[in-house]
């Protein structure tokens, strides 16, 4: 059944969150200060509809027939006068009945836009069941093209949402359903195993898991999360956490890249999404890495040269819920961090929707917040061209152990020096900082309480004598052995302020029997050195005078990935655990060192 209410809202709107309260996982707060509304392009008849006073009508539960024959159920929110009007729609698993809903509806009703709300299928007020992204292509799809034939449509379609409500988007855009013509994707989630090469879903997805099953949002609270991280073996930790779940299992039964993960796949379809993309995220953000891929993705992949020319990059200082807070810990990112970020949207879709020439398509297509420095920029590309990637080597006589040891990062190239080793025992992994939950994974955080452990090599630059910005994707390439047949590889760079604190700016990690892909597993041979190469997804951030580069070795971060067990056995499977001892070669024959993308000062 169809509910449909009429009200009427005379004030302007500021700030929403797509997701409930209860966590922060993907709450969008924007503040807004609405001005001037956009006027149409000469010969424009779609209504802007941008009266305050404009009545706005609810159609509550609409059902929605997929090509199956499953409803899902949609909220219709739209202007309560005669005519036609560009459709928003935003499809989600977290429910639609949230206040920020509401809000971020009423601003765009208020400028002349229809917004649907939608529970995916399983979640909500939706029917059938739930399983992550299996059916969220081709319902997509459908759920576009239905909004594009109701009375009250133009039959120009815009999608906007983040996370898993960014995936998704991509998901339909690449099925081309033909009345879709821009979205907004935020925060958005990469291919399996691009943000944890592990062949095992992260321990902290769990959490996910739980919040989501079912048709309502679960009690986080009812859980021990960082008790139930240290379960093994991870197959049955969905049972520990007394919801049993096949899909958990489903996904560390698949511990490598093959056919069952592609209806998940989207990063190797560059070529069939056919609309203009605004992807949004912050460098702090958990899933940071698929934004700045899916730009170049469309800039280089995309079918022709205008389709490449219409996408466009905002990267800000954000963790995953961004636009919510100007600092995160002790680091303040200043006054300009937090942006009008409903106005953003608008003119995207103001122009790609509605015909209305407000100039955004003659700015450049990137724009970043550079950290330290805290400053906006804009850029042409990303890499950024002007790049200088500056090799930083590792050094040390054989003792990098601990923040005090001998560790040292520079430009110059080893000659002959003794390797670094470590004991790396995972019934005693090496901490990731971090809250219990999947809402928000690290930060800006301190990690000199755990570079004194003896199984954290630390290497550190002297004291910069100018500003130096890095700005850019981060690799590093290490030179290693290990005792075991199957061991973990972590590397972590940081900004060392004058004081000591030690600011974690983004890390990442191998598997070695991942070392030449995610489908190709293959052991390594105890005692042998191996070159593994470590995605350390991008940062920007302006080492002041007087900081210093580090850049940290290890061979665990808990609970952010799950612990190697250093067996060589199935994944997720076992319980069995054994002590690793590693070597970090950094000679002239095994070398070792971070690529730092390092940005001259524009003119």
């Amino acid at each position: 059944m169809t509910h449909i209410v009429t009200v009427r809202f005379t004030h302007a709107i500021r700030g929403f969150s797509v997701l409930p309260l209860t966590l922060v996982f993907l709450v969008l707060c924007v503040q807004s200060a609405f001005g001037q509304q956009p006027t149409p392009s000469p010969g424009s008849t779609t209504p802007t509809a941008s009266s305050p006073d404009l009545p706005l009508r609810i159609e509550f539960n609409r059902r929605v027939r997929m090509r199956d024959g499953v409803e899902l159920s949609a909220d219709v929110y739209r202007p309560d006068v005669q005519g036609r009007f560009p459709v928003i729609i935003n499809r989600t698993p977290y429910t639609k009945t949230s206040s920020g809903t509401l809000t971020l509806a009423k601003y765009f009703v208020s400028h002349g836009y229809v917004f649907v709300a939608m529970d995916v299928r399983g979640r909500g007020d939706s029917d059938g069941k739930f399983a992550p992204y299996v059916n969220d292509g081709q319902d997509g799809y459908d759920a576009i093209e239905w909004c594009a034939v109701q009375e009250w449509a133009t039959g120009k379609v815009g999608t906007v949402g983040g996370s898993y409500n960014g995936r998704i988007q991509w998901l339909a855009a690449v099925k081309q359903p033909p009345h879709l013509t821009a979205m907004i994707v935020l925060v958005t989630p990469s291919d399996p195993f691009v943000e944890w090469p592990t062949g095992q879903p992260l321990p902290m997805d769990i959490s996910w898991y739980h919040f989501t099953a079912g048709h309502v949002l679960q009690n986080m609270e009812a859980v021990d999360w960082k008790k139930l991280y240290l379960h093994l073996p991870l197959l049955t930790m969905d049972e520990a956490t007394g919801r049993p779940n096949p899909l958990w299992k489903e996904e560390v039964e698949h511990s490598k890249l093959d056919s069952w993960w592609e209806p998940q796949r989207y990063q190797n379809k560059y070529e069939q999404v056919r609309v203009p993309v605004l992807g949004i995220s912050g460098w702090y953000d958990d899933e940071q890495v698929g934004t700045p891929l899916n730009f170049i993705g469309m800039t280089t992949k995309g079918a022709d040269e205008k389709l490449r020319r219409s996408q466009k990059m905002l990267m800000g200082p954000w963790p995953h819920a961004i636009n919510s807070t100007a600092k995160l810990g002790e680091v303040d990112f200043g006054a300009t961090a937090v942006i009008d970020m409903n106005a953003c949207w608008l003119r995207w879709f103001d122009y790609w929707l509605k015909g209305i020439d407000n100039g955004v398509m003659n700015e450049s297509p990137v724009r970043i917040f550079v950290m330290g420095q805290n400053a906006w920029r804009n850029e042409n590309e990303w890499p950024i061209a002007r790049t200088r990637w500056t090799k930083y080597y590792l050094h040390s006589n054989g003792h990098a152990n601990t923040l005090l040891g001998d560790g040292t990062l520079s430009a110059a190239e080893p000659a002959t020096e003794p390797p670094d080793k470590y004991t790396y025992d995972p019934a005693n992994p090496v901490p990731f900082i971090t809250d219990a939950s999947f809402a928000q994974i690290g930060g800006p955080d301190d990690y000199r309480q755990i570079e004194q452990r003896n199984d954290v090599l630390v290497y550190t630059s002297e004291l910069l004598t100018e500003d130096v910005e890095v700005c850019g994707p981060i690799k590093v390439r290490l030179s290693a052995a290990s005792s075991a047949r199957d061991t973990d590889f972590m590397a972590k760079l940081i900004d060392v302020w004058p004081s000591g604190y030690a600011q974690r700016l983004i890390d990442g990690m191998v598997r070695a029997r991942f070392r030449e892909g995610m489908d190709k597993p293959f052991l390594i041979e105890p005692g042998r050195a191996y070159v593994y190469d470590l995605d350390l997804w991008n940062t920007c951030q302006m080492y002041q005078k007087g900081h210093r580069i580090r850049l940290e070795i290890s061979s665990s971060a808990f609970p952010k990935y799950d612990r190697n067990l250093n067996t060589g056995e199935a994944l997720g499977k076992t319980t069995r655990m054994q002590a690793a001892e590693q070597k970090i070669y950094h000679d002239r024959e095994h070398l070792s060192y971070v690529v730092l993308p390092i940005v001259p000062r524009k003119p």
